[in-house]
């Protein structure tokens, strides 16, 4: 379906009004009225786009700013703002590919960290046999702070079982993480142990929770400062510097809009029944189903969730998201269809 404005808890479809329960929109920023006047008056301050090199002899301090501010909140030596997520992500194994030829991933690992000569992580369930055996080798094993169709962030225990000898660069996407979960809404990035790996980075979009269309790439400093050299990133427009100062100007409102999301899930844990249909929790915003009739039982009841075809996956995911904008008359009408095992 195609639509002509920005849906927030509601939808218009054809002059109907519809319950919308689907994006990534976590934390409603979108369509916040307070945020999008920090974002109206940084534009103004800024200019709508900054067509120049990071690298020019003219430079906006507002880049060094932003990321001296967002590798204090996720406790990473260095940060680089890059205009997407993909981007962060493909630009990251671009850079590490040049020295590293072993990658491995994470099952259903995001595209953007998914270099194309990867290796499943697990095979029949088991960690890769490689990864067990003395030679000494630098790799790379990417995956997701949470995957698309899970709602706990990924378990890095794995680590324990891989040989001493290998040399870990670990890349975790934040995509799905960052704003709502860890600590204030930082991520799992400063929660993996750094002694068994030589190398932790973060990517992220900061398009979902956050609701500004820009990435990130944390990790120690020398690696960011080579990153910086690169001729990709030299001859790159810079990213929005109006979005950087809105992520800025916002960590107030980020934390109300963080705090109305939590009321919304502690009532959905409250009144959501167990159904081995669905699965839910508490700490996350998405509940996921696998009768993928879901989405067309929800639809005659004027209720709309994400439903697609997911390039990491096999079937179709049906992604039931509460934002921070829900009210919980909102909530009570999914719960109550949910309840009723989806029964008319």
């Amino acid at each position: 379906m195609i639509i002509d404005s920005f849906p927030d808890r509601t939808i218009q479809i054809e002059g109907e009004e519809y319950l919308y329960f689907g994006g990534t929109s976590y934390l409603g920023m979108a369509t916040n009225n307070e945020f999008q006047k920090i974002l109206i008056s940084s534009l103004k301050k800024w200019g709508s786009a900054y067509g120049s090199s990071r690298n020019s002899n003219v430079k906006l301090s507002i880049y060094q700013k932003f990321e001296e501010e967002f590798s204090r909140f996720v406790n990473s030596e260095s940060t680089l703002a890059i205009s997407s997520g993909m981007l962060a992500g493909k630009y990251t194994i671009d850079h590490l590919s040049k020295a590293i030829k072993t990658f491995y991933h994470f099952p259903n690992t995001h595209p953007a960290i998914l270099s194309i000569n990867s290796t499943p992580l697990f095979i029949n369930g088991k960690l890769h046999h490689s990864l067990l055996n003395n030679y000494p080798e630098d790799i790379v094993i990417s995956a997701d702070a949470i995957l698309s169709s899970e709602i706990e962030p990924t378990s890095f225990d794995f680590l324990d079982q891989i040989s001493s000898n290998k040399k870990i660069t670990l890349i975790i996407d934040e995509s799905h993480s960052l704003g709502i979960i860890g600590e204030n809404g930082k991520g799992i990035f400063n929660s993996i142990d750094p002694s068994k790996i030589y190398r932790k980075i973060m990517i992220s979009s900061l398009g979902k929770a956050l609701g500004l269309s820009f990435g990130i790439i944390s990790s120690d400093k020398e690696f960011i400062i080579e990153l910086k050299c690169e001729s990709f990133f030299v001859a790159s427009s810079a990213t929005n510097p109006a979005f950087l100062e809105t992520y800025i100007r916002a960590q107030n409102l980020y934390e109300l809009q963080r705090e109305k999301l939590q009321l919304n899930l502690n009532f959905v844990n409250i009144n959501l029944d167990s159904n081995i249909k669905y699965k839910y929790d508490s700490k996350y915003p998405v509940i996921y189903s696998n009768d993928d009739s879901i989405y067309s039982t929800l639809l005659e009841k004027k209720i709309i969730i994400s439903k697609f075809k997911y390039p990491t996956y096999t079937g179709y995911l049906n992604r039931i998201v509460i934002t921070a904008n829900h009210t919980q008359k909102d909530l009570k009408k999914l719960i109550s269809i949910l309840n009723n095992n989806y029964e008319k």
